[in-house]
């Protein structure tokens, strides 16, 4: 009994070893060089967004952490420079 026990669990294991192995297969390389810039575009695309994502949620945490007065600085610092910068510009 026991040793049937272990050949059953054996061959379990050997089944999702075999079965995991085949569902990762190699990447398809593309056949021509538009169908590669279409997969470049795309992965770029991806990878802007992951990090667009990434920047609004950093702002939401950072203007989250300050407090109202600092707030209110920072916004009129921001608007300073600007106007600072646009007289600069004409000059």
């Amino acid at each position: 009994m026991k040793f049937r026990t272990i050949f059953h669990v054996l061959l379990l294991l050997f089944a999702f070893a075999t079965t995991n192995c085949g569902s990762v297969g190699p990447k398809k390389n593309p056949t021509s060089v538009v169908e590669a810039e279409k997969q470049l575009a795309k992965n770029n695309k991806k990878a802007n967004r992951k990090g667009r994502k990434a920047r609004k949620e950093s702002d939401k945490r950072y203007w989250r952490a300050q407090s109202k007065e600092s707030k209110k600085s920072i916004k009129k610092n921001k608007k300073r420079n600007k106007r600072i910068a646009r007289h600069k510009k004409r000059r």
